[in-house]
């Protein structure tokens, strides 16, 4: 049976649908894109491939939610549009690449960005619920079973890039992502962005661990963001090059980030001491002041027991460093239908 063409939105839905994304421009997100809140089919199979191979590593909440990450009418009955919206987050600063110096990816450098864009994304619901009282709607912002990648391609934001992060042509990858699942009907983007990586492969190329394993597949447990922020491990698992938290490594490299811009949004410039802070300020931080010092950053999610790991792995100290038990990268030809979304726990 051939596929009903879709439906063209009525004058009404689209001009209630430019309202919304007015109004979300106005709350300070950098880009807003309509989807409709079809099953993720495609990208869903990608995700089970991803979770079949081990590339979660031991993030097991991602195959426990799989099937619901790709059926948003698990996360809100009746859903009928996904708005995705983008938030830059880039400052003019830089990582100073030094001796005695630790890195902290960029997306840590100020307030959690779960705080600052679920709040952004409340108010946008808030304004909907005003403007239609019996509308419904459900927040994601990465701790969320969404797919927040699949969801901004689909919706126009961008584009998914080798290194598994969504590239958007005016900010590069220097993005976080969230969506508001919504049960009214929206006029969805025509306009998607097609994928501009061509042949570059210099996110793979500058990968020190062998993380991306071929053009848009990252196996979670040779990175050093997964080694870095997620893994339970008490023992240093790789030499992270001097990463504390996090890695900018393959986003750095990307020739799209020369169109990178500062961001407007003032919770997330770099706090005091996050940019160029010392291997020994932070290994002389006791429990409590790691708390005080990255109270209400992503730094917490590591702990303090984990910074410490962190910061012995960063300076290479381990004495016994394990054997990855994983199969070395495959060949870096263009495998474009394996592409998986990168492990949630990465903006």
């Amino acid at each position: 049976m051939t596929a009903l063409p879709p439906v063209a939105p009525s004058d009404a839905v689209a001009a209630f649908t430019e309202r919304l994304k007015a109004q979300a421009l106005a709350l300070g997100f950098s880009k807003v894109g309509i989807a409709r809140a079809e099953p993720l089919e495609a990208e869903g199979r990608r995700l089970e491939d991803w979770l079949a191979r081990g590339y979660h590593a031991t993030m097991g909440w991602m195959a426990r939610t799989a099937e619901k990450r790709a059926r948003p009418e698990r996360l809100l009955p009746g859903v009928k549009s996904a708005v995705a919206v983008a938030l830059n987050y880039d400052t003019p600063l830089r990582h100073a690449d030094a001796p005695g110096v630790a890195k902290i990816s960029r997306y840590a450098w100020g307030d959690d960005y779960h705080a600052v864009l679920t709040e952004k994304l409340a108010a946008l619901l808030d304004w909907v619920r005003a403007e239609r009282p019996t509308a419904n709607g459900y927040i994601a912002v990465d701790a969320q079973p969404a797919m927040d990648k699949a969801w901004a391609a689909r919706a126009g934001l961008g584009w998914l890039g080798k290194h598994g992060n969504i590239i958007t042509r005016e900010f590069g990858s220097w993005v976080f992502l969230g969506e508001l699942f919504l049960d009214i009907e929206l006029a969805p983007e025509t306009d998607l962005v097609p994928d501009h990586c061509g042949v570059c492969t210099a996110c793979l190329e500058a990968c020190p661990t062998g993380a991306i394993v071929e053009p848009y597949v990252v196996d979670a447990r040779r990175c050093i963001s997964f080694a870095t922020i997620e893994s339970k491990s008490e023992a240093p698992e790789m030499d992270t090059r001097g990463w504390v938290f996090g890695c900018d490594i393959c986003q750095d490299v990307c020739p799209w980030s020369r169109f990178r811009q500062p961001t407007a949004e003032p919770r997330l410039a770099p706090r005091e001491g996050m940019v160029a802070p010392t291997f020994e300020e932070l290994d002389a931080l006791t429990p409590e002041a790691f708390k005080q010092r990255f109270a209400g950053t992503p730094v917490l999610r590591a702990k303090h027991r984990g910074l410490k790991r962190n910061l012995a792995a960063a300076q290479g100290r381990i004495a016994n460093p394990p054997e990855l038990s994983v199969a070395p990268p495959a060949s870096q030809e263009l495998h474009r239908d394996s592409a998986a979304s990168k492990p949630s726990s990465e903006p």
